[in-house]
This record gives C-alpha cells, sequence and structure tokens, in this order.
C-alpha cells in the first residue's frame, strides 16, 4: 500500500494518528508520504508512540516530497491510500492501482462519492456527526481492496482504467 495525502491537505495530529493505526492494523506492508500535523509540537513526530517500532520490515514513514507517480508505478504497490484529489485519482488509476478513498477537503468528497459509485473504489467510512473516521474502518477498506474476496474485481477495473489512463 501506498499511502498520501497531497501537498494542500493538512491532517490533524488525530487523523496522522487514525491514518497510522489504520495502516498497522490492516497488516499489509506499506510505504507512507507522511507530512507532519498541523498543530505538532516541536520534537514530536505526531505518529502514536512506538509506531515505527511496531510496523518495522513492513511499513516505511517517508518525510518529505517522495516522486508519487514512481512510487505507484511500481509492481508491488497493489493499493493507493489517497485524499481523493483529481490528480492523485489519475495518478493511481494511471498506474493501474486499486483506490482506497479518504476525502478531506474541496472536491474531494464528490470524486470519492462517484468512485464509489462506479465501485472503482472503496471510501474510508466517516461518523456521520464530526466527520471523524477510525483506524479499524481504514484498515477494513485496505483489506477489502487488495486482499480480501472483492480484490479482483477492483484489481480489475483499476487495470481496465490504466488502459484509458496510462500511456500505453
Amino acid at each position: 500500500v501506498y499511502a498520501a495525502f497531497g501537498s494542500e491537505a493538512k491532517l490533524t495530529s488525530a487523523q496522522l494518528q487514525a491514518v497510522a493505526l489504520g495502516l498497522e492494523a490492516s497488516g499489509l506492508p506499506f510505504l507512507w508520504a507522511f507530512r507532519q500535523p498541523v498543530h505538532a509540537n516541536e520534537g514530536k513526530s505526531g505518529l502514536p508512540e512506538g509506531f515505527e517500532e511496531r510496523v518495522d520490515g513492513r511499513g516505511l514513514v517517508c518525510r518529505g516530497w517522495v516522486p508519487q507517480a514512481r512510487f505507484l508505478a511500481h509492481e508491488s504497490v497493489g493499493g493507493f491510500l489517497t485524499h481523493a484529489g483529481w490528480n492523485s485519482i489519475i495518478e493511481g488509476l494511471a498506474c493501474g492501482v486499486r483506490l482506497v478513498l479518504l476525502p478531506l477537503m474541496f472536491d474531494q468528497g464528490l470524486n470519492a462519492r462517484h468512485l464509489t459509485e462506479k465501485r472503482i473504489s472503496v471510501e474510508v467510512p466517516r461518523d456521520e456527526e464530526d466527520g471523524s473516521f477510525a483506524p479499524k474502518d481504514i484498515a477494513a477498506a485496505l483489506r477489502r481492496v487488495v486482499v480480501e474476496e472483492e480484490c479482483e474485481l477492483f484489481g480489475d477495473k483499476a487495470k481496465e482504467l490504466a488502459k484509458l489512463f496510462g500511456n500505453d
């Protein structure tokens, strides 16, 4: 799994904690293009205590800019946890990567709903009252798209759309 939330979206510490715990709970290998939380205290990573040690050997947290298109093109990437910004969606689909969407702002919610209705991706469920999301829901969405029974459906759709959006 490749996880990234773009350069405009600024996740809070609570949101980053939920993403981290969701990636951990999924049991899947991952690479996360991590950006510090909006209100991070000096010297704190914004990650749950001991997170990087617990996922060592399975998960990698990359701080700073990463070559997203290059990562998505790598054959080992089976899923993309993204904010549902249109550029990221296109980059993922152009590479035939399955999408798990966690919209944060602007048109991302509309993008996520549209792709979910078309059964191209899965959107992480949110609390109806406050819009929060839970680690268990991130983990379940990732597993559904990458390793569970339905994963082939999402993989086939992604490969089909790679022909449309890709350079092949």
